[in-house]
């Protein structure tokens, strides 16, 4: 059972003070920008609180028949201030939150690609991938808008109802009234935005997933005519995102739209009673107009709150999905770097290692007990689902055992540092993948120090000389999404050429010969048997030709190792191998 988007996110969402401190960990480096572009926020938006209190002056000298030029040089000067002030802090706050969400796809792609294999089998690539893409994104608004937007935005509306206090307190009771119910407003509304929020990035990932699924396997879908019916799953999966983002855009529009409507109440009542104050001269013409001003101006800071506690229901629930990232399971330690070489074969023990991919899945390593001393080949054979490739998987700590031990050199796999485990082992996958890039990139992979000796030496070792001397670019060639420009023989050799390149201590080669004709696997099998002579070489292998010049075979059913000899031995003395050599397996040079 894969673990999809839902089962990822099973446990949230989290306390709102764990994700207050999670976002803050995002905030925390840039806090000084954040902190300069907070202040030239504040200043743009006490330019503004300034400008009805000039406004309410203008009118009082022209009423007063006095000048009003140096009125109109100082209301210039500040909406110039404001504009200036406003573009430079804008500038800021935007350049820093670039930069927030640069500094967290960093680290989430490094720990995407510190995580598991098992941690991986149990996920969707496509919605991994989506957490490192549109989550991400969401943080920009988060920062730039809702971060320092609720800070300033409050302190300017504070500052604004202490003047409109000042102006006259029987209007600003009545603002007060109206701030209250877009309060109450918010308290309703907001957590219906956040949870319509979570449902459509939890549906873009899944859409992300479906399509990763369909581009994985896009000629087998072309082969299988199942265009329209995976189209139908897509469209499927894309309306159920644009269903969820419907609500929250439903339910943002709402508190948008009902915010400014209560800031225009508030206008028509102020406009209506402060008329009537200025009727009885209560109020002069200039208070009720700066009054005006500031319900005006009251406008943004509410709306920008309102739309900060929106953006923060988005922002979290980002942060949670980009958190259960981090707690997905990961390598003990780093990479895999030539940091230490040891010299010579290396050894392999298994001793009663048990292990089940899953803990609902059956177990699919039963006891299994082996000892393959230094050097030399050793071939594992069996029927399919006998536990052969998942030999390999443990040998390179892909996934741990149960029980048991498996030993290198003499020394438990689990102490040995893994960078340094992985660095003494050639590996080539049953599937012979091959990376979307050139053929130079591919080749050296796992070593991009290497020579252009070296580099010519696998060429010929892997008899990919003649192809790189056949393609356009040479080893600059590129070779297509997942090599597919190549054909399957050719990509396989390409696999092997990277492993050999490594100059590994070990080398596992799971079925590495299955996709080469008869000339090149015959010449691959003798580069392999020379390998041999100088490390220790593991196969997985089907083919009589490769299993007779092995210098010992381990035979495995159902999780077990049944017998381990050589093929004579082993032709006398264990039926399931007299049995696979005589039908399943084994094709002869003969016959192929």
């Amino acid at each position: 059972m894969v673990m999809g988007p839902q089962m990822l996110g099973r446990n949230r969402p989290p306390a709102q003070r764990a994700t207050l401190r999670v976002m803050y960990g995002y905030i925390r480096p840039h806090r000084l920008a954040l902190l300069v572009g907070a202040l030239l926020s504040l200043a743009t938006g006490a330019t503004g609180l300034v400008l009805p209190l000039v406004v309410r002056a203008l009118i009082n000298d022209l009423s007063d028949h006095r000048g009003l030029s140096h009125l109109i040089v100082i209301m210039s000067l500040l909406m110039l201030a404001d504009a200036v002030l406003g573009a430079a802090g804008g500038y800021l706050l935007l350049r820093t939150a670039d930069s927030i969400v640069l500094h967290t796809r960093k680290s989430l792609i490094s720990r995407l690609l510190r995580i598991t294999i098992g941690a991986l089998d149990r996920s969707e690539p496509g919605d991994l991938m989506a957490r490192a893409t549109v989550d991400t994104t969401l943080l920009r608004a988060v920062v730039s808008n809702a971060a320092v937007s609720a800070v300033t935005a409050t302190l300017t509306a504070l500052a604004a109802l202490v003047l409109m206090a000042l102006l006259d307190v029987v209007l600003f009771g009545v603002t007060m009234g109206v701030v209250a119910g877009i309060a109450v407003m918010e308290t309703v509304i907001l957590p219906k935005i956040g949870r319509a929020t979570r449902e459509t990035q939890e549906a873009v990932g899944a859409m992300s997933a479906a399509l990763e699924r369909v581009l994985g396997a896009f000629r087998t879908v072309k082969a299988s005519g199942a265009e329209e019916r995976e189209g139908a799953r897509l469209h499927e999966a894309a309306a159920a995102a644009w269903r969820a983002g419907l609500r929250a855009d439903r339910w943002q529009a709402v508190v948008g739209n009902t915010t400014e409507l209560a800031v225009q109440f508030a206008f028509l009542a102020v406009l209506g009673i402060g008329a009537a104050q200025v009727a009885s001269g209560t109020i002069g013409v200039g208070t009720m107009v700066a009054f005006l001003m500031y319900v005006i101006s009251m406008l943004q800071p509410v709306s920008q709150l309102v739309n900060a506690a929106a953006q923060y229901q988005a922002g979290a629930a980002a942060v949670t999905r980009i958190e259960e990232v981090a707690q997905l399971p990961a390598d003990p330690d780093g990479p895999a770097v030539l940091a230490v070489r040891r010299d010579g074969p290396a050894s392999v023990e298994f001793a009663d290692v048990r292990f089940r991919y899953r803990a609902e899945l059956p177990e699919v390593q039963l006891g299994v007990s082996f000892v393959i001393p230094p050097g030399g080949m050793t071939a594992f054979v069996g029927p399919s689902g006998a536990g052969k490739t998942t030999v390999f998987s443990l040998i390179e700590r892909f996934y741990e055992p149960d029980s048991g031990t498996i030993r290198v050199d003499g020394t438990d796999t689990r102490q040995w540092p893994l960078g340094e485990l992985r660095a003494a082992i050639g590996y080539v996958e049953q599937d012979a993948p091959v990376l979307s890039g050139t053929l130079r990139e591919n080749l050296t992979f796992g070593t991009p120090e290497a020579t252009e000796e070296e580099l010519a030496g696998v060429l010929r070792t892997t008899r990919l000389s003649g192809l790189v001397e056949r393609l356009p670019d040479g080893l600059e060639t590129h070779v297509g999404h997942r090599g597919m420009r190549l054909s399957g023989g050719e990509r396989q050799r390409i696999a092997i050429g990277r492993a050999l390149l490594r100059r590994p201590r070990l080398l596992l080669l799971d079925e590495a010969t299955s996709q080469l004709d008869a000339i090149n696997e015959a010449a691959l099998r003798e580069t392999v048997a020379d390998v041999a002579q100088l490390i220790t070489v593991l196969v997985v292998a089907h083919r009589l030709s490769t299993v007779t010049t092995a210098d010992r075979i381990i035979v495995m059913d159902s999780g077990r190792v049944q017998a381990a000899g050589t093929h004579a031995e082993l032709i006398a003395a264990s039926p399931l191998y007299a049995e696979l050599a005589a039908t399943q397996f084994l094709v002869t040079d003969e016959t192929r």
